[in-house]
């Protein structure tokens, strides 16, 4: 579901707190981590807590051995799975700035952090109780998505395609807030969410 970028790059993570590279892993190695952060990226989405450790390891195709030397406790599996998508979608908020104009790949990936946000609506929980626990965690997060909402956000107000006078936090706020709003509505959850994002971009461009 995920794809880890530090893992692409053949380095290991700290999994203890889903942090910066910290050794070289073996390609064997790196391809269980990665079956096993996919694995439970898919169980969380489908079963939030109830998915459990032993089941995570069946969907990768590991023993719990493997698991828990990737991962000794379950909110280690958790960040790393958190983490994960953020990168992920950090990263194709770069891209997005590479390849469009500076208002269009805001916007572009205002949709790719709604669509994040949704995706791990069942980790919410899980992870409010890691974060209680792990600052470092917490701030390389916050330190991630506010760094990438910033850079497409200046280059935004640069290219006069967002008003001059809105901050990150107050943008990244309102797109979370719609997600959480549109999730009690199951079945039209696109459709109320897209209508929100819709409104939300409207307000940010700049009125003559």
């Amino acid at each position: 579901m995920y794809a880890m970028s530090a893992l692409k790059s053949g380095t290991a993570v700290d999994e203890a707190s889903g942090a910066a590279p910290a050794r070289p892993m073996r390609a064997d190695a790196r391809r269980n981590y990665e079956r096993l952060v996919s694995a439970a990226a898919v169980a969380f989405a489908e079963r939030g807590e109830r998915a459990s450790m032993d089941e995570i390891a069946k969907r990768a195709g590991v023993g719990a051995g493997t698991l828990y030397r990737h991962f000794p406790a379950r909110e280690d599996l958790v960040a790393a799975v958190y983490r994960g998508g953020l990168e992920e979608s950090c990263a194709k908020g770069r891209a997005l700035l590479a390849e469009c104009e500076p208002g269009d790949a805001l916007y572009a990936w205002l949709e790719v952090m709604a669509l994040h946000w949704r995706a791990i609506g069942e980790l919410r929980a899980l992870m409010s109780a890691v974060f209680a626990e792990r600052d470092d965690l917490k701030e390389s997060c916050h330190d991630l998505v506010f760094g990438t909402a910033d850079e497409l956000i200046d280059d935004a107000k640069a290219a006069r395609a967002v008003r001059g006078d809105v901050t990150a936090p107050e943008v990244l706020r309102l797109v979370h807030a719609a997600v959480v709003a549109c999730e009690p509505k199951p079945g039209t959850v696109e459709i109320a969410l897209d209508r929100m994002l819709e409104l939300i971009t409207d307000g940010l461009r700049p009125r003559e």
